[in-house]
């Protein structure tokens, strides 16, 4: 990039991030019109600038543009679906603070490994109700914090009839995007994840335009395809390694041959964006085979972002996203997993210049 754009970069970028930081809550303007090019999905809805999986943090997304909301789910210990990023709950809330709950902690083997803090298992939905979100990251997002103790923990269904209601406010269908977590685990401990949720997607009659489902283990996508829902679904890919319980690892999977082997029962591939980056062929592999690709976790700190495109030495400070963006956006990505939906959106809107 020649120094000239690079400058405007970074100066839209300190805008974007200016204006929504100094925002008061719930102040962003709504976006009523998707602009053509790649999909915006709200990790976790915004989670850079708000506690993650809370209300405020799916409208505030949903206000700057995100055309799909993500919900991780994961089980209470009645069977109700609610949205966590993990089923430990230590820091993503205050119950470690709670001395009626302090019984609570307990190591657990999850996905074969140790776990010791709280967990969503282990508690109703009606004792996960008395407790209050935080800042999962507040090393890295201070300014989060000011919104710790405001937010509760949602349910799934909560999440689907706040996107629709967004979705009367934007004018925009607003799609909801369940990824099923550790389903392999807590379909052992009898709680599994796809009935209940298969369930609930019935019963709101979710559509195609509506609801996206996307897992890192095949046999819970396998399960949900099963089901027939006429629902799209995503593969979502790691780094290394296999997806829990399963034989195939995920450089196996990446591969032309096992990239067909996903277009039989999915529809997008989700890696991650380093993955993406020539020489790897996936993005052009993946849509040979009829795939569309979705790329995570797009941020804005430095230490998140392509050496290339820090600024500065601060890991916490922002560096030029937006490059990041033109750059995945130019190899024509399908869909970005962002948690600035809203530097994401303006990135997109730069396409049409």
């Amino acid at each position: 990039m020649s120094p000239a754009p690079r400058r405007r970069s970074v100066l839209l970028a300190t805008a974007a991030v200016t204006a929504a930081a100094t925002a008061p809550a719930g102040a962003a303007t709504p976006v009523r019109h998707r602009a053509s090019g790649p999909l915006v999905i709200g990790h976790r809805g915004a989670a850079g600038w708000r506690p993650e999986h809370t209300a405020e943090a799916y409208t505030y997304a949903v206000r700057a543009g995100a055309d799909w909301i993500e919900p991780d789910l994961v089980p209470t210990k009645d069977h109700v679906l609610v949205v966590r990023h993990e089923n430990e709950i230590g820091g993503t809330t205050d119950v470690a603070g709670r001395p009626e709950f302090a019984d609570r902690r307990t190591t657990r083997t999850v996905d074969g490994r140790a776990v010791t803090g709280w967990f969503t298992e282990d508690f109703t939905l009606r004792e996960l109700r008395t407790l209050r979100t935080v800042e999962r990251l507040p090393l890295v997002r201070n300014r989060n914090t000011v919104f710790d103790g405001r937010g509760r923990v949602m349910t799934f269904q909560e999440v689907i009839d706040l996107a629709r209601r967004l979705s009367g406010e934007s004018g925009r269908r607003i799609a909801v995007f369940p990824e099923t977590k550790h389903p392999t685990y807590f379909r052992s401990i009898g709680l599994p994840l796809e009935e209940k949720l298969i369930r609930v997607i019935r019963r709101n009659r979710l559509t195609a335009r509506e609801c996206v489902v996307q897992s890192f283990e095949p046999s819970s996508l396998h399960r949900i395809a099963a089901a027939r829902l006429g629902l799209p679904l995503w593969q979502a890919l790691g780094t290394s390694g296999s997806p829990y319980g399963h034989a195939v690892t995920y450089k196996d999977m990446m591969s032309p041959a096992g990239l067909r082997e996903i277009a039989s029962y999915a529809q997008w591939i989700g890696p991650d964006k380093s993955s993406l980056v020539p020489p790897h062929t996936l993005l052009a592999d993946a849509h040979a085979a009829g795939l569309k690709v979705g790329a995570y976790t797009f941020r804005a700190e430095n230490q998140y972002l392509p050496a290339a495109h820090r600024r500065g030495t601060a890991p916490n400070d922002f560096g030029d996203a937006f490059a990041e963006y033109a750059f995945h956006y130019g190899q024509g990505v399908d869909a970005v997993v962002t948690d600035f939906p809203d530097i994401a959106v303006q990135a997109r809107e730069g396409l049409r210049r």
